[in-house]
């Protein structure tokens, strides 16, 4: 039995996504740390005072995220078992590299970074709508005429689009002239994983040349890489792969399928939101996948992996 990870990206931030993880002691470092990152702000407080736009600000929001998987992965540690699988969606994927590879602290410090290189290439503008119910095929040529790219690709014709304002609005009104199931303005500021961001992509791997990693990670901890679902057996292949990654087209579903390859059983997202854990019952109806979000304590979601690894 084998319990896979599944660190969020960003976009689901909310009032309360610290609800569990913002007063266990396991995890008080942590918001400390990100509190130096936030201006002084303390993260718990910056969530629940500061007005909409500030929360999904792209530096704002990428720390919060990763310090809401840090947090989860610090206060559930004691019941993580030895060799699980971890995977993130978007800038989840460096929380999830905090999952024995980075020190937690660093990690928060890398997402820091990571999204200053992001706004730094970033056109104004620039953003993200998520597409349902159209082929591949269809997706692609709208891309191609309105000159965006898909950014993630989710299981069950489902999609990420990033590109200028101009071209996104031109795509969902053509997607919804012909019958999306789904079209939705992502609050999102920059073309997250396309072309748009290749500069990004290589400020960071320098970025990342400086870090510090654990390969292979502890714990037996395994990461799925992003942009193409294969577990990483190379610290310097895997960091290439994680700064590629900021403007490479992430494969979510491969992701998804690469945890059932592993050997995954079970699934828990760490939040914020259900997005992640949605998808994998998507895929597979009959595999136990949660989200922190549906717990209402941490001893229930200790008790829930408890109960499905059989331990």
């Amino acid at each position: 039995m084998t319990l896979a990870i599944l660190c969020s990206g960003q976009g689901r931030q909310h009032r309360e996504m610290f609800a569990l993880t913002g007063d266990a002691p396991e995890a008080a470092h942590l918001f400390a740390h990100a509190a130096t990152l936030l201006g002084g702000r303390d993260p718990r407080d910056f969530v629940r005072s500061e007005p909409d736009e500030a929360l999904h600000r792209n530096r704002a929001s990428q720390i919060l995220c990763t310090l809401q998987a840090l947090a989860a992965m610090a206060a559930l540690k004691g019941a993580i078992p030895h060799g699980a699988i971890n995977a993130g969606y978007s800038v989840g994927e460096v929380a999830a590299w905090g999952a024995g590879v980075f020190e937690a602290t660093v990690t928060l410090d890398l997402v820091a970074r990571r999204a200053e290189a992001m706004d730094a290439a970033t056109r104004a503008g620039d953003g993200l709508i998520f597409v349902r119910g159209l082929s591949r095929g269809d997706v692609d040529r709208l891309c191609r005429r309105f000159g965006a790219a898909i950014a993630i690709i989710n299981p069950g014709d489902a999609f990420v689009i990033g590109g200028s304002r101009g071209a996104l609005n031109a795509i969902a009104a053509s997607a919804r002239a012909t019958h999306a199931a789904m079209v939705v303005d992502l609050p999102v500021e920059v073309a997250s994983h396309t072309e748009r961001l290749v500069e990004a992509s290589a400020a960071f791997r320098e970025v990342l040349r400086s870090a510090q990693v654990t390969f292979p990670p502890a714990a037996g901890a395994r990461i799925v890489s992003g942009i193409d679902g294969a577990t990483v057996v190379s610290a310097e292949i895997g960091l290439d792969k994680l700064a590629a990654q900021i403007s490479q087209t992430v494969q979510w579903a491969n992701c998804l399928e690469g945890c059932f390859e592993a050997g995954a059983t079970t699934f828990l997202e760490l939040g914020p939101g259900q997005a992640l854990s949605k998808m994998v019952a998507y895929i597979e109806p009959g595999f136990p996948a949660r989200s922190l979000d549906d717990f209402r304590s941490l001893e229930g979601v200790r008790g829930w992996i408890a109960r499905h690894l059989g331990a």
